[in-house]
């Protein structure tokens, strides 16, 4: 396959810049009908021989690869009169020179290739990092976003110098390839000017959130446009972070990347999906949709550690490419097309890779094959592969840029490659955005104290925020089920084509079952779980502890099957409906510390394991200690404050009952559970039971307790002001002369105007079988525990909510066909109603002043901020 694009572009696209497969000829810029900013990558350099140099080595082509070399030291031109995209110029050009480089020292060294080399391709690299510099000639530091090979900067009449705005991705993807620069010549000045604009990306990002947005203004550093995630316009700058440590060997560079993750995971990742947010608003969704780019994601969670989640959003990424044949550019989240072209990109492949190399699990396999047999079923041509120009009809775009040679046979050959395969061993280098190979041994080359950072924000920190981690793919998967029980319910989910078993009343043991009532589903219940499946319902585990049941009626294994299973549904929301208006007995938790000496009481709900409070006639009294992490979802680091104390924790993230084992084994005497929905309280939330984990609680012997964000924050601000409180948690207060919530001193509580309308409960309509159907709940035991407030989600007819607010026109891509990959898709997809932006939460940051602490004037330029953010997304709609 590589051999049939490379030698189409030798053959009749070479020295232009990039074939057009299906005319069977070379795409030069000038030449052809404008593409907008598209053609920026094209600079008359022969931009796909150059972007293809370690390729053709890694896939042992080595006489090609001399032979390649040999044509760019004696034909490309870098001097051209011509306006060129920095990021691209940078990524492609630039970091093919380096990789050639690598590659051509690498052979010298063997002895038997290349012995004539002298270092021409990093003398061409350094002409052209000369040639880029002019563009970091800013107040802030950030490269303009075009620069004039030829002439730099210089204004209207080299159409360079006039703009204002550049993406994150452009300004942030530049120190892989400017620091290899300046580590292979000794020259410091190509690895300051990717650092400096690094660190004014860096102090720019928003404080609250620790997101940064997806366009910038150049000179004054104002984000352009807030909205945040992992795909385009952003991607590659969190890639650089974590990379830039990798290949350097700065811990600066991993505790940016660190805090950045922390956020990604806590707003935007909601596996599988991962939804682009506002970030001075990151509970408010941006988008309706995902675009392409961000499938290089889970690979890069792979080189985190972070297995799990990369697997999750892998598989609905591979549903999706099973179901469109391709990546579609840009997709909704029921997982329908929104941009329909598919130009060839990699970043699948890449993630496919990365997750084969961390668990050696066969499956990766697979899906790489899936990959291989599209791109020969649909994209392969005569003179080449061409681009789809719509997945749905499989039509072709004239187009193969050099990514698809750099990159998508790269990562391929490598996924199928055995060790002995492979030319040299890839360990030794670290893969850039455009997958060239840049060697690790760049970290030990010389390089003086001429690299100065701001870091000043690590006083800031927290140390869980420098936790190193590394896969260990022995112990990865213990339970060998443990990655499949992860792609099930997406795979249900996405995947509506799949081939299915025959009826399982006609072949199962125990035909002629009553099929499942909701009242007697485990949801640990392996054979209850395979019911579902039959029904079509999945059952998605949500990190907040709920689990999430969907079902697509066309899922089941029969008409039969898909009838119960829409009978299970309605029953599952008759159940939760009727739960959710028994009254549960609450419990106590009495402030009993000066000053409040009992007079503040807060309402709290009890958890289904530990000790039943209402059968001790004492409660359990202590103080009260925030655990470290908040979240308590793994082992204590500060136990020995929580050591005979009433530990503090965030609800999410984890099970109650994991919660509750992980502080009572750092010596807790008990525990207080502190809701994660702003603005919750009792007075307008119904109360509910935490339910344990599906297995025996018996070991659990202290108090769990839950308050909903209200109550938590009266008691957070109480330890805050005086620096401890002393509760006891008990069934109903121990005097009952003391004040109630509602007469809480106030002091103590939220100004009436900052508080959120609470959820209520949902009603629910019978739905019909053509429907899919969306149920949350707190994770079920066989008591049936009741989900809180907002857990019971509405149904969901089986079309996306964007389909049902998308103008027609938005189907198909609008101008941003035309503009270069990391600049799409920015703009927010999704307006508001005034009304409804009126009544969004407030929402603050983990561990910040709470809202009671803001003053007037800080809470209306918070909505003016707000309002400033909704109109620019409005303009970007029209």
């Amino acid at each position: 396959m590589f051999d049939h694009a490379y030698q189409n572009y030798m053959d009749h696209a070479y020295p232009a810049d990039e074939l057009m497969p299906l005319t069977c000829r070379g795409r030069v810029r000038g030449l052809e009908p404008s593409r907008g900013d598209v053609d920026d990558a094209l600079g008359k350099f022969s931009l796909t021989l150059i972007d293809t140099l370690d390729t053709l080595v890694l896939l042992n082509k080595t006489t090609e690869f001399e032979a390649a070399v040999r044509r760019v030291l004696s034909d490309v031109r870098l001097d051209n009169d011509i306006v060129v995209s920095v990021f691209e110029t940078n990524i492609r050009v630039l970091g093919g020179l380096l990789g050639g480089h690598s590659m051509a020292v690498m052979l010298k060294d063997k002895g038997e290739h290349m012995q004539w080399y002298q270092d021409e391709l990093l003398h061409m690299a350094k002409d052209l990092g000369l040639r880029l510099l002019p563009a970091f000639n800013t107040s802030s530091g950030l490269p303009y976003p075009r620069v004039n090979l030829r002439f730099g900067v210089r204004g209207p009449e080299t159409r360079t110098g006039t703009e204002t705005d550049t993406c994150t991705a452009c300004a942030g993807t530049m120190i892989l390839e400017f620091a290899a620069l300046s580590r292979f010549t000794g020259d410091p000045v190509f690895e300051i000017h990717a650092r400096r604009a690094l660190d004014f990306l860096w102090e720019k990002r928003q404080r609250n959130s620790n997101l940064v947005g997806t366009t910038i203004n150049i000179h004054s550093g104002e984000w352009v446009r807030r909205d945040s995630g992992v795909g385009a316009g952003i991607d590659s700058y969190y890639e650089y972070l974590l990379k830039a440590y990798i290949l350097l060997g700065d811990d600066l560079f991993l505790e940016r990347f660190n805090i950045h993750y922390a956020s990604i995971m806590k707003y935007i990742s909601q596996p599988p999906l991962l939804l682009d947010v506002h970030i001075h608003k990151p509970l408010l969704p941006a988008r309706t949709w995902m675009d392409s780019l961000l499938a290089f994601f889970p690979g890069l969670q792979v080189l985190k550690g972070d297995i799990r989640p990369a697997i999750e959003t892998h598989e609905m990424l591979y549903q999706v490419t099973k179901k469109h044949n391709f990546l579609p550019e840009a997709f909704t989240t029921d997982f329908r097309v929104h941009w329909a072209q598919h130009p060839l990109r990699p970043e699948f492949a890449e993630s496919t890779y990365f997750l084969y190399k961390a668990t050696g699990d066969p499956y990766y396999l697979e899906a790489g094959r899936t990959i291989l047999d599209n791109l020969n079923r649909f994209a392969r041509v005569p003179c080449g592969f061409a681009a789809m120009k719509d997945v749905r009809t499989g039509s072709h775009e004239d187009r193969m840029d050099s990514f698809f040679l750099a990159e998508m046979f790269k990562y391929l050959f490598l996924l199928f490659a055995d060790a002995e395969d492979l030319p040299f061993d890839v360990e030794d280098y670290v893969f850039t955005t455009e997958a060239h190979l840049l060697p690790l041994s760049l970290s030990t080359a010389p390089h003086a104290s001429f690299f100065t950072s701001n870091r000043t924000f690590n006083e800031e920190l927290d140390d869980s925020n420098f936790d190193w981690t590394c896969p260990n793919t022995r112990l990865l998967f213990p339970d060998p089920a443990f990655p499949r029980n992860l792609r099930e319910p997406i795979r249900s989910a996405v995947d509506k084509s799949c081939p299915r078993p025959p009826p399982y009343r006609y072949v199962e043991p125990g035909m002629g079952r009553p099929p499942l009532r909701a009242q007697d589903f485990m949801a640990n219940n392996v054979e209850h779980l395979e019911l579902l499946r039959r029904m079509g319902v999945s059952l998605i585990h949500l990190k907040d502890g709920r689990v999430q049941l969907v079902q697509h009626a066309t899922q089941a294994v029969s008409a039969v099957a898909a009838e119960d299973g829409v009978r299970f549904m309605q029953e599952m929301m008759e159940l939760s409906s009727q739960q959710q208006k028994e009254q549960l007995p609450p419990r106590a938790i009495q402030i009993v510390s000066h000053p409040f000496l009992g007079r503040v009481v807060l309402t709290a709900g009890p958890a289904q394991f530990g000790i039943d409070l209402s059968k001790s006639s004492t409660g359990v009294r202590g103080f009260v200690t925030v655990a470290e992490p908040y979240s308590g979802c793994t082992e204590i680091t500060n136990a020995e404050y929580v050591q005979g104390h009433i530990a503090l924790l965030q609800r999410g993230q984890c099970m109650f009952a994991e919660k509750a084992r992980h502080i009572q084994k750092a010596g807790a005497i008990g525990g207080i559970v502190i809701d994660d929905n702003e603005g919750s309280s009792s007075d307008t939330a119904p109360l509910f039971q935490m339910a344990g984990d599906g297995r025996s609680t018996d070991d659990i012997t202290m108090p769990l307790l839950f308050l909903f964000h209200k109550e938590g924050n009266i008691l957070l601000e109480a330890l805050k002001e005086y620096r401890e409180a002393e509760v006891l948690l008990s069934d109903k207060a121990r005097d009952r002369g003391v004040t109630l919530l509602p007469h809480t001193p106030p002091s103590l509580l939220e100004p009436e105007d900052c508080l959120t309308e609470a959820t209520t409960p949902t009603s629910f309509e019978p739905i019909g079988q053509s429907q899919m159907s969306t149920l949350e709940l707190d994770e079920l035991t066989p008591e049936q525990v009741t989900p809180p407030r907002e857990e019971v989600s509405p149904v969901e007819q089986d079309t996306s909510p964007a389909e049902e607010v998308r103008p027609p026109e938005e189907e198909a891509s609008p101008a941003e066909d035309a503009r270069p990959p990391e600049e799409e898709a920015t703009a927010a997809d999704l307006t508001r109603p005034e009304e409804e932006r009126d009544s969004e939460d407030r929402e603050e940051p983990e561990g910040d002043t709470d809202s009671s602490s803001q003053s007037v004037d800080e809470l209306l330029a918070d909505w003016r901020e707000d309002l400033e953010a909704f109109q620019q997304m409005e303009k970007d709609e029209l």
